[in-house]
């Protein structure tokens, strides 16, 4: 997942879940209360406030190892913080789901999802770079002809 902060200046600060370290993924989960790190994963689909806090929290550890969690905010969080789902992920997802749908013949499962991927990401146009890679660039034509 990438964790996007909007500075107070305007300028976006991105910091991707991909480039932390295993212990900054367990202070991760301690600071949540012992949230396992799938659980984490999902709450930053949800954009929830304490899990895309503590992402960033994490990379601000770096330069200020002694930064403790409970001293740590974002004011206006709403409107500075948003966490989007990666390509390499998008790319999992499809490739999970093309297995399933191939053994079906069926492009209906993956036509369902796109909608809601391209919601969630953080490049919408990953998820049809995703389909494309997977063979499946039909279905964003076939979506391109029906906007149109």
């Amino acid at each position: 997942m990438i964790i996007s902060f909007t500075r107070d200046d305007g300028t976006v600060e991105e910091v991707t879940t991909n480039e932390l370290s295993a212990r900054e993924a367990a202070a991760i989960e301690h600071a949540m209360g012992g949230t396992q790190w799938q659980r984490v994963e999902g709450l930053l689909r949800l954009q929830d406030p304490t899990a895309l806090l503590a992402v960033l929290w994490a990379f601000r550890k770096r330069e200020q190892p002694d930064l403790k969690f409970d001293d740590f905010d974002v004011p206006n969080w709403k409107r500075r913080l948003k966490a989007g789902t990666e390509r390499s992920e998008i790319e999992d997802l499809f490739d999970n789901v093309i297995v399933q749908a191939l053994g079906k013949s069926e492009d209906a499962q993956i036509d369902l999802m796109v909608p809601a991927l391209k919601k969630g990401a953080h490049n919408p146009a990953d998820v049809d770079d995703a389909l494309e890679a997977v063979g499946k660039g039909h279905l964003v034509k076939h979506r391109t002809t029906l906007t149109d």
